[in-house]
Parts: C-alpha cells; sequence; structure tokens
C-alpha cells in the first residue's frame, strides 16, 4: 500500500514539474510569437513575471482537481477542466497586463492561453492516443481481430455502450474485443463508434451474431423499460451467446466505470414487466420504532422481510427460526448492514406453546410477521401430520399469543395454494387464514392474511432446481407441458407484504396480484437458452408427470371472497368467509388429537375444515 502511495505521489510531481517547465516553454515562445520586431523583444518582464505565472497556474489545476485523475480513463469532464483551468489564467494575466500597461500585451495572454490548451491536452491524452492507435494496429480488417479474446455484440450506442466500448478498449486484463454494435434509431445505422461499427438493429442480431462469430451479447440499455428489454432478451437467446445486460439506470447514477455493473441475464428480465413499487412511506411510519417479531426469519421470504424491516428503523427485531444456519446467516448480514440495529435472534419452534408464549412475554413485540412453515408440497405429502403441526398448530400458538398481548398487526404469509387446495400444503395454509380470521374478531390485535404465488429464487423454487439441471447437463424436468404458476420476485413481494400490513384493520385475506401466469415449459426453454444451450438438443427437457397434490394452474381468489382494490393497484382484499366458530374449535381440537396419535384420518377432519380440499389421487372421506 505504501509503495502504491509513493508510486502516485511520484507519478504527481512529474506532472507538476512538466507542467511548470511547459509554462515557461510557453511564456517565451508566445513572447517571441507576439512580437513582430524580433530584435526589439524585452525578455525581463517575463522574466520578472515567470515566477507568478507558474505558481497560478500550478494552483489554479491543483484546484480543479487535474493532477489527480486517472488519464487513461481522460474524458469530456478532464478536457472541460483544463478550459477552465486555462481560462482562468488567461483571465488573471489579462487584467495584470491592463494594470501594468506596457508589462504584458494582451496579445500575449491569447496566446499563451492557446499554447497552454494545446500543449496540455497533448501531454494529458499523450499516452491514450498511444494506446488507442496500437489497439487498431491489432485489428486490420480482417477475421482474427484479436486471438483468444471473447468477441462481443453491444446492444444500444447510447452513452452506456460508447462507456463500455472504451473501457474494453483501454483494459488489456478484461479479455473482451468489442466487434460490433446494435441500435434501432436508423440515424446511426452504418456508423462507427470508436472504430467499432453499428452494424443493424434488433432484427439482425441473430444473422450479426453468426457472421462475426460472437461469443457474448452485453445489452447497454439501462434506460430502456422491461418490456424492450424482455424482446432484445427473446432474440438474442436464439444464439448461442452468453448474455448480460446492465441494470437500470438509477443503479448507475455517479458510476464511471461500468464493467464491473454486468451481471448475467436472469430469467425475471423475461417477465417483461415493471419492478413493483410501493409505498415506502406508508411502511416506514407504522414500522418505526415498533418491536418487530418474524417468525420463519431464516427463510427465503423471512430473510428478505427483515432485510426490508431493518430498513424501516424499527425499535427492535426479533428473528425466530427452529434452523440455527439460516438465523445465523441473516444474523451476520444484518449486523454488517445495519450496525446500529438493535437485533436479537431467538432460536425455537412455532410448535412449542411454551416457548412461544415467553418470547411474547418476555419482548412484548408490538407487529408480528409469521412467515414459518413447511411449504415444499411434494414433501409435505408423504409428511402431512408434519404439515398439520407446524403449520397449523403453529400458526394458532403464535395467534393466540399475538391475541393475548395486545400484539397491534398480526400479518401471516400464505399462498395461492390455499385457494382450493389439492395438497395438504395448501389446505393447511387455508385453515391458518381461517384461524387468524377467527381470532381476529374477538381481538383488539389486526389479524391479516396476504396470499401471494411463487418466488423466483426463493428455496425449494423451480428456478435453482432448474439451473443445478442445466449445469450437469440435463436434463431439465417439467412435471407437465401445460403447467403454469405466477412469479414475483423475493424482494418485490415482500414489500407488497409490508405495505399491505399498513392498510390492514383486521380480518381482511390481501392478494397481491402477480401479472400473468408462466408456462413452466416455456421457463425452462427460456432457462436453457440464457445459459447458451439449444433446448432438445444439447439438453433435454423431460416430462416427468404432475406430483402428488401438484395442481397444473393456480389461483389467487375464491368467488366467495369477492373483491376490493386498494391504492396500491397491485393489491387487493379479500373479504372474509363466514364460518361456525364452535364448530371450527371443535373440528381443531380432533385434528390436532389425531395427529398426536399419527393418524392419517385426520385428513377427513382437513376436509370438513376445507370443503374445497380435494386432493389429487385420493378417496374423499
Amino acid at each position: 500500500m505504501e509503495k502504491a502511495k509513493l508510486g502516485h505521489y511520484y507519478k504527481k510531481a512529474l506532472i507538476v514539474l512538466y507542467d511548470c517547465i511547459l509554462t515557461i516553454l510557453i511564456s517565451f515562445i508566445a513572447l517571441w510569437l507576439t512580437e513582430e520586431d524580433k530584435s526589439a523583444i524585452n525578455y525581463n518582464n517575463i522574466l520578472l513575471y515567470l515566477i507568478p505565472f507558474v505558481g497560478l497556474t500550478i494552483i489554479i489545476f491543483a484546484v480543479l482537481k487535474l493532477y489527480d485523475s486517472l488519464w487513461r480513463y481522460a474524458g469530456i469532464s478532464e478536457i472541460v477542466r483544463i478550459l477552465f483551468g486555462v481560462f482562468c489564467v488567461l483571465v488573471i494575466n489579462s487584467i495584470v497586463s491592463i494594470i501594468a500597461k506596457d508589462f504584458l500585451t494582451l496579445r500575449w495572454c491569447l496566446v499563451a492561453a492557446l499554447l497552454q490548451i494545446v500543449f496540455i491536452m497533448l501531454s494529458r491524452f499523450f499516452f491514450r492516443f498511444i494506446k488507442h492507435y496500437a489497439f487498431y494496429k491489432k485489428i486490420p480488417f480482417k477475421k482474427n481481430y484479436q486471438e483468444g479474446k471473447i468477441k462481443v455484440m453491444i446492444i444500444g450506442a447510447g452513452e452506456a455502450g460508447v462507456s463500455l466500448i472504451r473501457e474494453m478498449q483501454s483494459v488489456e486484463e478484461l479479455n473482451m474485443t468489442p466487434l460490433i454494435m446494435i441500435d434501432d434509431d436508423p440515424a446511426k445505422l452504418n456508423k462507427y463508434v470508436r472504430g467499432i461499427k453499428i452494424a443493424g438493429n434488433r432484427n439482425d442480431i441473430i444473422s450479426l451474431a453468426k457472421q462475426y462469430e460472437i461469443d457474448r451479447i452485453i445489452i447497454a440499455m439501462p434506460s430502456a423499460n422491461p418490456q424492450e428489454i424482455s424482446k432484445i432478451i427473446k432474440i438474442c437467446k436464439e444464439t448461442k451467446c452468453k448474455i448480460q445486460t446492465l441494470p437500470g439506470i438509477y443503479q448507475l447514477v455517479g458510476e464511471e466505470v461500468l464493467i464491473n455493473k454486468i451481471r448475467d441475464v436472469q430469467i425475471e428480465d423475461l417477465l417483461g414487466r415493471e419492478q413493483i413499487k410501493v409505498n415506502l412511506s406508508e411502511i416506514t411510519s407504522y414500522l418505526k420504532d415498533q418491536v418487530v417479531l418474524v417468525t420463519g426469519g431464516g427463510g427465503s421470504i423471512g430473510s428478505e422481510l427483515c432485510r426490508q424491516v431493518a430498513n424501516s428503523s424499527p425499535k427492535q427485531l426479533i428473528i425466530f427460526d427452529v434452523y440455527e444456519n439460516n438465523a445465523y446467516d441473516i444474523e451476520q448480514e444484518l449486523k454488517r448492514k445495519f450496525p446500529k440495529l438493535d437485533l436479537l435472534v431467538l432460536i425455537g419452534s412455532v410448535r412449542d406453546k411454551i416457548k412461544v408464549k415467553s418470547v411474547f412475554s418476555q419482548y412484548q413485540p408490538n407487529i408480528v410477521y409469521h412467515a414459518a412453515a413447511h411449504k415444499h408440497v411434494p414433501l409435505m405429502e408423504t409428511s402431512p401430520i408434519e404439515a398439520v403441526k407446524n403449520n397449523v398448530f403453529g400458526t394458532l400458538n403464535v395467534a393466540q399469543a399475538a391475541s393475548e398481548h395486545h400484539v397491534k398487526k398480526f400479518i401471516l404469509i400464505s399462498t395461492d395454494k390455499a385457494v382450493r387446495p389439492t395438497n395438504i400444503m395448501g389446505a393447511t395454509k387455508r385453515i391458518c387464514e381461517m384461524i387468524v380470521q377467527t381470532i381476529n374478531k374477538h381481538s383488539d390485535t389486526d389479524f391479516v392474511a396476504v396470499r401471494f404465488g411463487n418466488v423466483l429464487g426463493s428455496n425449494g423454487s423451480v428456478i435453482p432446481l432448474f439451473k443445478k439441471q442445466i449445469e450437469m447437463g440435463g436434463p431439465v424436468t417439467v412435471t407437465h407441458p401445460d403447467i403454469t404458476r405466477y412469479f414475483m420476485t423475493i424482494p418485490e413481494a415482500v414489500s407488497l407484504v409490508l405495505q399491505a400490513g399498513s392498510y390492514a384493520q383486521g380480518g381482511e385475506i390481501f392478494v397481491l396480484k402477480m401479472g400473468e401466469p408462466v408456462r413452466i415449459y416455456n421457463l425452462a426453454e427460456n432457462l436453457i437458452k440464457l445459459s447458451g444451450y439449444t433446448p432438445n438438443v444439447d439438453i433435454k427437457i423431460e416430462i416427468t408427470g404432475l406430483r402428488p397434490g401438484e395442481k397444473l394452474y393456480e389461483e389467487l381468489l375464491m368467488e366467495e371472497e369477492g373483491l376490493q382494490s386498494t391504492e396500491n393497484k397491485l393489491i387487493y382484499i379479500g373479504k372474509p368467509i363466514e364460518l361456525d366458530e364452535e364448530n371450527f374449535y371443535h373440528k381443531l381440537s380432533e385434528l390436532h388429537q389425531l395427529c398426536l396419535e399419527e393418524n392419517l384420518e385426520m385428513k377427513c377432519i382437513i376436509k370438513e375444515l376445507v370443503p374445497q380440499y380435494h386432493p389429487n389421487g385420493e378417496q374423499t372421506c
């Protein structure tokens, strides 16, 4: 580190020395050029003014940080600062020439300024010109552009695309060669950017990628909307190139170097919709200075809840989870990101009624997000009693404790699988919704449920599975060619959960609008293409048949629940369905006893509690 600092100061000193010598030479050259009678030149005036002139130049350049720039990346900003610096010197020299008549002439001031601009520009950009020239010497118009380098097509001939080309050409270590650019603006067609031809529009991507033997396509359109990006990606994935993109423009503000911002195209880029936005002020207002408890806080949804809650200045955040590894991971992450956060991580199960009550009694949470649940449909089909113990009676324990300790808001994380369930997991989640709606009627706590579909990248979701299968060379397994699912990113889903909590008045089921359902077979094809392979040629797609309890499609609402909109057009409210409370609690008691006895007859009780429950391939009770 010390050597690097010394090297930096050494280089800076050399540039300052160069400017001093250059300014002295310019003084005499300007005098020689401005005097018609060379024999009558009086050098004494210049000798007297040399020290002030040199000192003035160095001070102004230092103030403008011209000695701190990385000149290998010099651009318009540096040119503007050089021009402004020389202009400042010119103004002061001109004032001196007016005050001290016959000492300096205005002509000398102007010529000295012009010479400063020319020679300083040359000195600063000399090495960059040499490097740029050498680059093109290596790339004559032949096919062996640069052996061993990654051949790149850049889509988007705007500022971001130009910046990427500049970086690739300047930094040898990147090992990338930009060969062509693509842009839909007809005015740019067949023009050149830093020697790189804008060879066509989006309709030419596939043919040009083949013609130039492109290895990688980089989409440099940070200001384009997601729909446009999605259309471009769908074309690019028909090539066998690796596809990368720059993030949105809001993520690039203030960034000069773009290469390290490039990321691989994600499957969510193909969803083709805007990132869901929420009213952050509403979220912050009801979480600020509150004690917030997140059950299942180490899971995919629970951990993202913790991140977003931590960002809303709670009085204390309590993470409650049975799996210590996940709890430890999110604890360490939050400690790094939010060092001032009052964070408490507790290990325990929601099935342990005494433990749950002690947590509420000791820490008195104001807001509870109940995300703890068994969620994997096929696993719960083979262990249905565990699903009931954890989901139904775990929720009952936490909800009763919340009511007894007068928690302000209780938000249950539910699922679209609770609607007309065909699996035990969905049926248990529907009972959880009924529990919170029933307790809400007799409590000063606002109990609500939030129902949504699949989240991209969550533990056990289809995307990580497909990626692993592709890495292993296939096959990619899809249960049915026509199966569809709703998708949303984890941060989107959680931000809507938080905002739904701000709308909670008690008893509602909030339903998140998930966009259009996605065909899973198409998802598998797209992911294979984005990985640079051809579906059913390089990587096979295998149809395995629907798993136990699996639906062809999911629903978000039952007809009898109705639909009411909120201020956020992506959040809707389903009204509570009336039920016989006495019978409901009686059946819960029977269900609990049968679970303790490990008796599978408990499915008959579930069928009575949830008449819409129709298990696949099983006899109804």
